[in-house]
């Protein structure tokens, strides 16, 4: 019977081409918005390259202070003392990493000046982090015990200081700010909106101008806690807790005295937003941008099923033979609800190559640095949904509009 339902509806489809390249532009279009939105959300947020294991990973970041009456505030990134007595001491943990945020710096490149993107961390950022080595390899403990001056850096900035990228340039010099570091690995850029892990180029954390001596709670770190599994974060967040209750406090800072320390191991979502709006947000951004979707899909449906009833319209003499046959309006219904899904999931094919052409371009045009949106599993099974939903919210009102109608009334049409 399904099968049937189908056939009928592609033999419709063809009976009037214009009406066809109505429907189909207006739920391609629409399908091709909302794919192109879920891939970029994917690429916020998801697991890729090079936080594949962001899945099971909470990170430290903000670290705020607050008086008893909690009129003042000062807030901030947490400092490397912090993490060496209250993360990297924690036990759950498979392993925990420190990198500092992203900072500029100078670079000359055959007397021209250019900015580059910097960043310090230790050893095991390259252990949490899936960073691909092109050549070369990362520092390791011995070059942060001697205090050398290496550097990792990126595919792209191994093209701006090098003008033959065939021949290894392991070992060789670069210059940032006035100080000479040696070339030990190069690695594929990742994008720059994964702003825990981006930058053009890596220096080992105890390097002078990571600051890393600095004392206090607040610095220019963050840590990243890599969980052995997910199932590991209550009690990861609960050892964290309990060695962030051990500081002393008031802390007297400017002449005020803090009593409150603010400060959370957290999801990587959780983290970004809670770095905007102090406050637990949890599963509520998942249901905002869930309600946003539903609502860019409801406009165009609404449209759209004006047009369906069109389409069916065209059919109220089958209607009212069948009718009139006994048919009941149930089957009548649920035969133009799976025609209208049909029609969706082509109108989702299209989109899909649509939005496999606008990923391609909008990846090369250089407007996020070495952005990678794709359309993965978890894009494709979000749009294979979205067809679903936006087919049933167009078809399911015109659907048993029509069915209900009279054999009469219907056969009238005729």
């Amino acid at each position: 019977m399904l099968l049937n339902y189908i056939k009928i509806a592609w033999k419709v489809l063809l009976r009037h081409p214009f009406y066809t390249f109505i429907t189909l532009f207006g739920i391609s279009i629409t399908l091709t918005v909302l794919m192109m939105i879920t891939s970029f959300l994917d690429h916020l947020v998801g697991s890729h390259y090079p936080e594949q294991n962001r899945d099971k990973s909470l990170y430290v970041m903000n670290l705020f202070l607050e008086d008893s009456a909690r009129t003042s505030q000062m807030g901030g990134p947490i400092s490397y003392d912090f993490y060496k007595k209250y993360i990297e001491t924690l036990k759950t943990p498979k392993r925990t990493s420190v990198s500092s945020m992203i900072t500029s710096a100078n670079s000359y490149i055959n007397g021209k000046r250019i900015k580059v993107s910097t960043k310090y961390c230790d050893t095991n950022f390259w252990e949490i982090t899936n960073y691909e080595f092109l050549e070369g390899k990362p520092f390791n403990q011995t070059n942060i015990a001697n205090g050398d001056h290496v550097v990792v850096i990126t595919d792209a900035m191994r093209e701006q200081f090098f003008d033959s990228s065939s021949e290894s340039v392991i070992g060789k010099m670069v210059e940032v700010d006035n100080e000479k570091y040696k070339v030990i690995g190069v690695v594929k850029a990742g994008p720059v909106t994964r702003i825990l892990t981006f930058s053009d180029m890596f220096f080992p954390y105890n390097l002078p101008k990571s600051n890393y001596q600095r004392t206090g709670l607040q610095g220019t770190f963050v840590a990243i806690i890599e969980a052995n599994s997910s199932s590991d974060f209550p009690e990861i967040r609960s050892e964290f807790e309990n060695n962030v209750s051990k500081i002393p406090v008031p802390i007297k800072m400017g002449g005020t005295k803090y009593s409150i320390i603010d400060t959370h191991a957290q999801t990587y979502i959780d983290t970004m937003l809670y770095g905007l709006f102090h406050q637990e947000i949890g599963n509520k951004f998942y249901l905002v941008v869930g309600l946003v979707l539903l609502m860019l899909m409801g406009l165009p449906a609404i449209n759209l099923v004006n047009l369906n009833v069109s389409r069916i319209l065209e059919r109220a003499s089958e209607i009212g033979v069948r009718k009139a046959f006994g048919a009941p309006t149930r089957t009548l219904a649920f035969q133009f609800i799976v025609e209208n899904i049909f029609i969706t999931f082509i109108g989702g094919a299209i989109a899909l190559i649509l939005t496999s052409v606008g990923i391609y371009i909008f990846n090369r045009s250089g407007l996020i640095l070495y952005s990678d949106l794709t359309i993965n599993l978890p894009v494709f099974g979000v749009s294979l949904l979205v067809c679903l939903v936006f087919g049933l919210l167009s078809g399911v009102a015109p659907a048993f509009r029509m069915a209900k109608m009279k054999v009469i009334d219907a056969l009238k049409r005729q």
